[in-house]
């Protein structure tokens, strides 16, 4: 199963899709487990499908062994004449983020590496932050390292930082945090903790995120299906 680390220096590109009927959210993930289950690109090594929860759309969490790889895929006929045409119309946006892994972090219950995997019962939440460029390293430190406290919170299994690389479908930097929870009820009662019982530590992050952050969005999902390339790329 994919495995995300700060360590192993691959791309990863996390395609987010809005849709405004569940209707279209299912028929978007059949498409998408179809791209996933013949995928035999040049540098791909693994593709991850997330269905959304909380709001209509999905997620794809992809990795490449280059930017180069990725740009061949996205120059192919298929892509461009299809795939982007196909997504445009099931979608009432999409974000194709090309980032890379600068932090993980886990709950010691959840072993030694972060796993995504429908084998897996995660309720996963997925945080968009735009930032000003000469913010955006403030950004990742402040989403990462500062926020050991969450190893204190009911629920909480792991959080990975990644650094905005490039995007289609936006302009300008960010970074995105992809968080795994016990479940619903665990996430919903973290968010909404009134501010002033939160423990000193967490208002200090938000309070410096508040001065980092331009706008945000998440939503949440569940891993609905993976591949990975039958060889290693090298």
């Amino acid at each position: 199963m994919p495995i995300i680390t700060a360590d192993d220096q691959v791309l990863t590109v996390i395609n987010l899709f809005s849709t405004d009927s569940r209707y279209k959210q299912d028929h978007l993930i059949a498409e998408m487990r179809k791209i996933v289950d013949t995928a035999a690109f040049p540098g791909w090594i693994s593709s991850t499908v997330h269905s959304g929860q909380d709001k209509p759309g999905t997620a794809n969490f992809i990795q490449w062994r280059s930017g180069e790889d990725l740009e061949a895929r996205y120059a192919g006929d298929e892509f461009r004449h299809r795939t982007v045409p196909l997504f445009a119309e099931m979608t009432t946006w999409m974000k194709l983020l090309r980032t890379e892994a600068t932090f993980t972090q886990r709950h010691p219950s959840q072993g030694e590496a972060t796993e995504i995997s429908p084998e897996r019962d995660d309720y996963t939440v997925l945080e968009f932050f735009a930032t000003p460029e000469e913010s955006r390293d403030d950004l990742v430190t402040a989403l990462g390292p500062s926020q050991d406290w969450l190893l204190e919170t009911p629920g909480y299994r792991s959080h990975s930082v990644l650094r905005g690389l490039g995007a289609r479908g936006y302009d300008g930097a960010f970074a995105v945090m992809y968080s795994q929870w016990d479940s619903k009820e665990a996430y919903d009662t973290f968010r909404t903790v009134p501010e002033g019982e939160q423990p000193a530590s967490r208002r200090a992050t938000q309070a410096r995120l508040s001065s980092l952050v331009t706008s945000s969005d998440w939503n949440s999902y569940r891993v609905v299906h993976t591949r990975s390339a039958a060889q290693p790329v090298s």
